[in-house]
């Protein structure tokens, strides 16, 4: 064993599951048993909502915003001090490379903690909307804004750090309590919040914490609970669609950042085009990323170039990848066996409908016990493929052909998601048309970062509703109230 079991944080303890339940979490690194985990049951999910619940209608939380900036502020500073084993939690249970590790999976969170404390100032409590006069007399109105109640917050496992801190820490200044309920693969990434609020002194109830080794239990609980007002999801978007199914009954809100096929338009001009076509590789974290731009669109005049520059950096990159202690590295395994199945029956699928595999294709058990996968490429893809309509959530680039800009356009919206996408041209207004016009979430201009912690993030279509991260990510938590009163 290498992690920290795993407990549960409920009403402000640390605690065991009911009858003292457990269940192994493995390493994708060696496919084998690398701590514990407490594995709740039903029972705790309800004294986890009891305890939200109790904590929004009897305590001040929702009105004490200076306390929440203090706890919260405390809260990062533990995170902070805790950076050694936020790394060897992310690469433990969510397979991350080294080189990852510093990027999307820790740093990237602690910085956008800080964006978030950043723009809380700017949130918007109140809107004057003067008055007006109506029946012979003048009413006086004003909006305020209020936390919704009671969030769960449902993580995935890619990079369960960002997505964690994106929900809680937004879900807490808007004044709201929670309930995280981490994915089964990476419960420590969800653990350690309740560890460290409780160092932090976080009132009983704010802040909870279940999981289990049932995916669906206590997400399911938690989705139809009339006590719950809000769900916030990221993953995948047939659980999405579940859960506004489910969330119906209860008339629940919603924020869900799901699935994506997001395409990289590089342009003709582009001002280094090998540059732009090798720097496409879907490498970094086994590309276990909702935005990820696995689409890579190329102009059929320059197809058969960008297709030997593919095959020469794929191949230049060779074996610098799957190795847990190299600093250098970006890409580990997939993170389970579920997911190596999934990633290897789509490459199969890609040879069945004729695409034509330039790199990779192969699991690669002589790099360890656990859930290795080449970095892959398919060329020759049209995008009525399957490999090039669904999301493969692995290190699979598929490249397809356009013929001019309108080409371009309509085969990248020619799918059911859009979260993100890239454009690249030496000509920025015709960049910028471009960008535009497809239909995404978020789009990147010549490289710009178009995800970061002061800005928000979420989807068009099957890639989900609402916004994550920046002032619109702590807005997402507040209802609207509207007051009126008869002037004197």
């Amino acid at each position: 064993m290498t992690l920290p079991d795993a407990k549960l944080f409920i009403d402000g303890a640390l605690r065991d599951a009911e009858g003292g339940r457990t269940f192994d979490v493995i390493s994708p690194w060696t496919g084998e048993a690398v701590g514990k985990a407490a594995d709740a049951s039903a029972a705790d999910v309800e004294a986890a909502i009891v305890a939200a619940r109790t904590a929004f209608d009897e305590t001040d939380w929702s009105e004490n915003a200076e306390l929440r900036v203090r706890l919260v502020t405390r809260l990062r500073d533990l995170f902070l001090a805790s950076k050694d084993r936020l790394s060897d939690l992310a690469r433990h249970e969510a397979g991350a490379a080294w080189g990852a590790v510093g990027r999307a999976h820790v740093d990237m969170a602690m910085e956008g903690w800080d964006d978030y404390l950043a723009v809380f100032p700017k949130v918007t409590w109140e809107r004057d909307y003067g008055g007006r006069t109506a029946y012979g007399f003048e009413t006086l109105r004003k909006a305020v804004y209020e936390p919704i109640g009671v969030v769960a917050a449902i993580t995935p496992w890619n990079v369960p750090l960002y997505v964690n801190v994106g929900k809680v820490v937004a879900a807490l200044l808007a004044g709201c309590t929670v309930i995280l309920k981490p994915a089964p693969d990476t419960p420590g990434m969800g653990a350690i919040f309740g560890e460290l609020a409780a160092e932090a002194g976080f009132p009983r109830g704010v802040l909870n914490v279940v999981f289990g080794s049932d995916p669906a239990l206590a997400g399911e609980m938690l989705v139809k609970d009339p006590r719950v007002d809000l769900i916030s999801f990221t993953g995948s978007t047939g659980v999405g669609k579940r859960i506004m199914q489910q969330g119906a009954e209860t008339l629940k809100r919603v924020f869900l950042e799901l699935g994506g096929k997001s395409a990289k338009i590089v342009l003709e001009d582009a001002p280094d085009f090998a540059r732009e076509i090798a720097t496409s590789m879907l490498v970094f974290h086994a590309g276990q990323g909702c935005a990820v731009q696995s689409r890579l669109l190329v102009p059929r005049s320059r197809y058969e170039e960008a297709k030997a520059i593919l095959s020469h950096s794929y191949g230049a990159f060779g074996e610098n990848w799957g190795v847990f202690d190299e600093p250098g590295h970006i890409m580990g395994p997939v993170v389970s066996q579920r997911q190596m199945d999934r990633v290897m029956s789509y490459i199969e699928l890609g040879k069945r409908e004729g695409a034509t595999l330039i790199a990779g294709g192969k699991a690669r058990p002589d790099k360890g016990g656990g859930y290795f996968i080449e970095p892959t490429c398919f060329a020759d893809v049209t995008n009525d493929m399957r490999i090039a309509q669904e999301e493969i959530f692995g290190p699979v680039l598929v490249v397809i052909p356009f013929e001019d800009d309108e080409d371009a356009i309509r085969i990248a919206n020619a799918s059911d998601y859009g979260l993100g996408g890239g454009v690249v041209s030496a000509d920025f207004d015709r960049a910028m048309k471009i960008a535009r016009r497809v239909r995404t979430g978020t789009m990147s201009v010549n490289g710009g970062m178009s995800i970061a912690g002061d800005i928000p993030f979420g989807g068009y279509k099957a890639s989900g509703m609402g916004r994550e991260w920046g002032l619109e990510g702590i807005e997402e938590f507040l209802e609207t109230k509207l007051i009126a009163w008869r002037a004197a």
